[in-house]
């Protein structure tokens, strides 16, 4: 099997949640099989997620930001968790890709093609989305598609095809029914997908 270097992101704010844990059993998957990982904890990189005056001028990348820029360009694979919070993914993570999803990394407008350069095609994705108290089917009937933005706003405008796992109601769940989907992490690890 050829092996990839992929990119962990836990979008929870904290790690110690259940998103960190089926991270956690992905990222050992993947290493299990010769994967070479690097993880990125959302409540530990250090940045500012506000855009001051939006994007009328790029506010200077912070160390962090510019290693997990580097970190992707390398990655054949990225994977990002987080919660479903009110049908969206937590502010942080918003703000991280509002600060760091730039035209000249992710994409370019071409203004003579009227056309969209994706610099991140070639590369795929695997979206992790944990809903609380709601099924994801529930969810997605009463309130629309909640992955449309992560999938197709953010890392399919930038060429990386993408694919969505949605989890829940990890709140209501069994212990029985955790681990079948701790072990379903750790399968998509082992196989880099």
């Amino acid at each position: 099997m050829e092996t990839k270097k992929i990119v962990i992101i836990c979008g929870h704010p904290d790690a110690d949640t259940f998103t960190g844990t089926m991270l956690d059993h992905y990222q050992a998957g993947a290493e299990d099989i010769g994967h070479e990982v690097r993880r990125f904890n959302l409540g530990e990189l250090n940045f500012d997620p506000i855009l001051h005056v939006g994007y009328k001028q790029i506010q200077q990348l912070e160390p962090d930001l510019l290693m997990l820029q580097d970190a992707i360009r390398e990655c054949d694979h990225l994977v990002i968790g987080y919660p479903n919070w009110w049908c969206t993914m937590p502010a942080l993570l918003k703000g991280l890709f509002d600060r760091f999803w730039l035209p000249g990394f992710a994409f370019n407008f071409n203004k003579q093609t009227k056309k969209i350069e994706k610099h991140l095609a070639g590369k795929t994705a695997r979206v992790f989305i944990m809903s609380g108290s709601h099924s994801p089917f529930k969810t997605w009937w009463q309130f629309g598609d909640y992955t449309n933005e992560i999938q197709y706003g953010i890392l399919e405008f930038a060429g990386i095809k993408t694919e969505v796992s949605p989890y829940g109601p990890v709140e209501k769940v069994s212990d029985d029914q955790r681990y079948m989907w701790i072990k379903e992490a750790e399968q998509l690890g082992k196989r880099a997908a």
